[in-house]
């Protein structure tokens, strides 16, 4: 058995301080909250609740209830019931990075407003990538109104790829209509609420507010069985303490406050303890998610989610440069790095750039290879054998080598992860007779050739029929006659 690489970054004693005070922030200096059923819920349930101001002050033991029925383990499926997502302990799975505003448009070397074409082909990417456990709702669609596109960006997913989807609501009225798709591509609701296919993001404002939206999504993916997702997004020095120690405090106190609601909700439902902060960048105004402090604060974050016992989250593996480019790789992977020795369960972020802004299919293949990379550094080494080497080594210098060994054959491939093309381990003599290509314009050729030769596999057409149905709905009552076009 072999040891995972871990990274700690607090004692017993920090944790526990963290924790205590993360509760008494919430029970003595209160929450904010825009939403009438949570501010009903919480009263109920014994919270001192300031209905002029919207402000709630959660006492101490609604946090221990709360986590004391939270689930420490959650299973994600895909489309044909089969788990694919075992989230909790140290097990890591990484999904690209959601709701990006812009594309990298590799062509015309700039970045622009996605189209549905470009959901289509992002959606087809990541089914076509093993290393990434989960699909997203990772662009959002220029071509259709803005009022329904979180929408209309789950209708492109789920009809692209079989894997399960990450994803959230920008209105409040979206998740009903989000949920009957979800429904409709594994069977019906209670299909749904065994195996779910999805994760809803919710996030809460800094400092400690919920706005109506989110204390919404909680409440609904808590009564559906819906996996929600905390995206606690503290600014050091700016919505948050400077210290990083004060960020993941401020983290732990706005998690704590959305678990209670969500718990009040329905008790034993799933939800992630997660969040998207950032080391603010005062001399720029930026909220640098490459900054090795940021990516400090996701893995002390996920350290205090560890020890509550919950399933964490964080946005890593992602870049602030605006082209895919050195900066772009080497953020990237010290991210994915770090957060594969945290041991976060549910990693976002692959195929960003500037700021969580942009998305890029080239670096969506080129952290494919990082993800790959991640997971083989979190696998550890493994003792395969007893002795370890003795004998064999013996028997390397009897034949002089080691290649025709059946041991070297049995076990290569386990030891071993193989990166795709778009990585060169070539000599110079075979990179330059293949066009001395850089790694950009590689990831280019492969992102044409997965969408060209990988395809989808295919909804059936009465599921396909439905979600026509419903997003045509949707899109008709602000205006559109007529779809982009989906298929």
């Amino acid at each position: 058995m072999s040891v995972t690489p871990r990274i700690s970054w607090f004692t017993e004693e920090d944790r526990k301080q963290i924790v205590d005070e993360a509760i008494r922030i919430i029970q003595e200096i209160g929450v904010f909250v825009e939403n009438e059923e949570a501010l009903g819920l919480l009263d109920g349930a014994g919270a001192l609740v300031d209905r002029k101001k919207g402000r709630v002050f959660i006492k101490s033991s609604l946090v221990e209830r709360a986590l004391e029925t939270v689930p420490k383990r959650i299973v994600v499926y895909d489309r044909h019931g089969e788990p694919v997502m075992d989230l909790g302990g140290d097990r890591i799975h990484f999904n690209p990075g959601s709701a990006a505003l812009r594309i990298y448009d590799y062509g015309q070397g700039k970045a622009r407003t996605p189209e549905t074409a470009d959901l289509r082909k992002f959606a087809t990417l990541i089914d076509a990538l093993p290393n990434y456990a989960a699909q997203s709702t990772g662009l959002v669609s220029g071509d259709v109104p803005e009022e329904v596109a979180d929408r209309y960006r789950l209708y492109i997913a789920l009809q692209h790829s079989t894997k399960p989807v990450v994803t959230g609501t920008f209105k409040v009225d979206a998740f009903r209509v989000m949920h009957e798709m979800l429904a409709t591509v594994v069977g019906d609701q209670d299909a749904l609420k065994e195996k779910p296919m999805a994760v809803f993001d919710c996030c809460p404002s800094p400092p400690l507010m919920w706005s109506d939206l989110t204390c919404q999504a909680l409440i609904d993916c808590a009564r559906t069985g819906i996996p929600a997702e905390l995206v606690s997004m503290p600014l050091t020095g700016a919505t948050a303490p400077v210290t990083l120690a004060g960020a993941v405090t401020q983290h732990c106190a706005e998690n704590l406050s959305g678990i209670v609601i969500h718990q009040l909700a329905s008790q034993g439902a799933p939800i992630i303890y997660g969040g998207s902060p950032a080391c603010f960048d005062m001399r720029k105004g930026t909220t640098p998610m490459g900054a090795v402090e940021t990516m400090m604060i996701d893995g002390a974050n996920a350290e205090i989610g560890k020890h509550l016992g919950l399933v964490t989250h964080a946005y890593m593996g992602l870049s602030d440069s605006k082209l895919v480019d050195y900066q772009a790789g080497m953020e990237s992977a010290m991210g994915a790095v770090v957060a594969a020795a945290s041991g976060i369960n549910n990693i976002s972020g692959p195929g960003m750039l500037d700021f969580e802004s942009c998305q890029s299919l080239e670096k969506l293949v080129l952290d494919h290879e990082i993800c790959g990379m991640a997971l083989r550094l979190s696998a550890g080494i493994e003792l395969r054998d007893h002795p370890v080497a003795l004998p064999l080594i013996a028997q390397g210098l009897e034949k002089k080598e080691f290649l025709s060994l059946p041991h070297t054959t049995q076990w290569y491939r386990e030891e071993a992860y193989f990166p795709d093309s778009v990585i060169d381990r070539a000599t110079l003599e075979e990179w330059e007779l293949r066009g001395g290509k850089d790694a950009v314009m590689r990831a280019a050729e492969r992102v044409e050739k997965l969408s060209a030769d990988h395809t989808p596999e295919p909804l059936d057409e009465q599921s396909v029929a439905h979600l026509n149905e419903l997003m045509e709905r949707e899109a008709a009552r602000y205006g559109m006659e007529k779809l982009p076009g989906a298929t």
